[in-house]
């Protein structure tokens, strides 16, 4: 059985300004990891980190929705497992954006408990990157 996790981050910006911190790489690379994402459907890319004594540093990936400035889903592969990240926006008004994640294909309670944690503390990246 695959487990699912699903957060939602409310920020203040514009839809248009976290659709960028989504989509574009030198963006990226400032709230996640190094990459050399590109916005196009079919597109391989990857998020590079310092390799430890568990794991090589790498999370590969390939883009499967570009629907701008709405909805953006890819693979995100470490080792044998490979997930799928989905990430909707929504504007609320006021100025505020939801953005919501969910991301599917955990085989195991354990790599769910650790994604949440790296989701909190990289969209907590993400909302000090939108406060620029």
């Amino acid at each position: 059985m695959s487990l699912v996790l699903t957060l939602d981050f409310q920020y203040t910006t514009t839809i248009e300004k976290l659709w960028s911190a989504l989509t574009d790489s030198k963006m990226l690379a400032k709230w996640v990891l190094e990459n050399d994402f590109k916005p196009v459907v079919g597109h391989k890319f990857q998020f590079r980190a310092e390799p430890n004594e568990y794991w090589d540093g790498r999370i590969d990936g390939e883009v499967l929705v570009v629907e701008p400035p709405s909805r953006l889903s890819y693979t995100w592969g470490v080792g044998e497992e490979i997930h799928t990240v989905i990430w909707t926006l929504q504007e609320l008004g006021d100025g505020k954006v939801n953005l919501h994640l969910e991301q599917t294909g955990f085989s195991h309670a354990h790599g769910l408990a650790g994604a949440k944690h790296g989701w909190m503390n990289w969209c907590g990246e993400l909302e000090k990157l939108l406060a620029q």
